[in-house]
């Protein structure tokens, strides 16, 4: 599938370059994109640049909260749950331990951390599977789960928006926590109707009771904020709730008599391993993307939507951020390009680059997810995850356009 996608990318451009030279006579399309192919190429070292630190901090943070049991507790207080979530996994079972890692990666915005302890799990759960190929009820939960994009901490998000020069790169934080929470509540929903699992069980409706009551308060409160103030408010608790998180693995690791500067130095070891294997990708797709920007191809495309858009009455500036929503569960790789190629193309904190990264933080790349996690363990027949998986993407991508309305608009 990326093959295709990326090929596509190319042919499209040259198709677009070629109309635009032999009716349009325009000769500079084909320097513009020669220009675009090195100008991205450029950028996507620097991307990295940023990018190994991230990753390098962020998964030495984590190895202290797990040699601090922080993830271990995690999953004993995450057991009933997922016991009723998942009734076929026992007790005790590995695969909690790693699905709550998993869970802890992905809220603190790690996706490629998260990938990794993701596949252990998967490979858990395939040893309770009594059908070597066809996924299991658990596997389809996790799977879906983790194509919600449970999202508290979108560092990355943050760090392509500083990359590109942005005053404040937390503005979009309460943003993507309302959209994510959005696109995972209706994944674990989907999932619970074809599954008929048993929500109203009552421990199940103390968690999902307790998240809604605290999200729905939240939401009330920001009800009553300007415009201004929420912004405010979102680069306060983005940044507050980013430093307390570091401050408290390091506090309990250090009161746990953990050496946090050594278990620190073995976990950015991983980080730097991991950003390094995707400098390749990043150079793929950056140079695609470019490539199709250069030539013409997506401003078209683009235009045409605003025009129908446009034709119904609605306001179009979020028509420049679909590229991202519509590659993203294809490919993240693809859909970070996009998200980097929109905030240089129309500006970092412009509307449709604070929906871009919005969508970004609260989508996944479904099919990626799914072609890599089933594909691990042989998984060839998905059931019901593809449409809930899809389903939970279309959910947080229609809640980021009507949130950031609400916050940007």
């Amino acid at each position: 599938m990326l093959n295709r996608l990326w090929l596509g990318f190319f042919l499209t451009a040259a198709l677009a370059a070629l109309g635009r030279w032999l009716i349009g006579g325009d000769e500079a399309v084909f320097a513009a994109m020669v220009n675009a192919l090195f100008g991205m190429a450029k950028l996507a070292v620097q991307v990295m640049v940023l990018l190994f630190g991230t990753l390098t901090l962020w998964l030495g943070l984590l190895r202290i909260a797990e040699r601090a049991g922080l993830v271990d507790a995690m999953a004993r207080a995450l057991g009933p749950l997922f016991r009723r979530l998942m009734p076929e996994v026992p007790a005790g079972h590995p695969a909690i331990g790693l699905i709550s890692l998993n869970m802890a990666a992905n809220v603190l915005g790690l996706d490629n951390a998260a990938t990794p302890i993701g596949l252990r799990a998967m490979r858990e759960l395939q040893t309770l599977n009594p059908s070597q190929d066809t996924a299991s009820n658990a596997q389809i939960l996790f799977l879906v789960l983790n194509a919600s994009s449970l999202t508290l901490l979108p560092v990355s998000i943050f760090m392509y928006r500083l990359q590109q020069g942005a005053h404040d790169p937390t503005l979009v934080f309460l943003p993507i926590l309302l959209a994510t929470s959005a696109s995972s509540l209706v994944g674990l929903l989907s999932v619970a109707i074809a599954q008929r699992l048993k929500l109203w069980d009552p421990v199940v409706l103390a968690w999902l009771g307790s998240a809604a009551v605290l999200l729905g308060g939240f939401m009330a409160l920001l009800v009553s904020l300007s415009a201004t103030a929420l912004a405010s408010l979102s680069q306060l608790l983005g940044n507050l709730t980013l430093f307390a998180v570091i401050i408290g693995f390091l506090l309990v690791g250090a009161g746990r008599r953990v050496n946090v500067y050594e278990s620190f130095i073995e976990g950015a070891k991983q980080g730097f391993e991991v950003a390094r294997d995707l400098l390749p990708y990043l150079v793929a797709m950056l140079c695609a993307v470019g490539v199709l920007r250069a030539s013409g191809a997506l401003d078209y495309a683009l235009e045409g939507i605003r025009y129908v858009v446009h034709g119904m009455g609605w306001d179009t500036r979020f028509v420049d951020a679909l590229p991202t929503a519509l590659v993203k569960p294809l490919s993240g790789s693809a859909a970070r390009a996009m998200l980097i190629e929109t905030m240089k193309h129309t500006g970092v904190d412009s509307f449709p680059s604070l929906l871009a990264a919005t969508v970004q933080g609260s989508t996944e790349t479904t099919f990626y997810v799914l072609a890599v996690y089933f594909g691990a363990v042989g998984i060839r027949r998905a059931r019901h995850a593809v449409g809930c998986a899809l389903l939970a993407d279309l959910a947080g991508v229609l809640a980021a356009i009507a949130v950031c309305y609400w916050f940007f608009g």
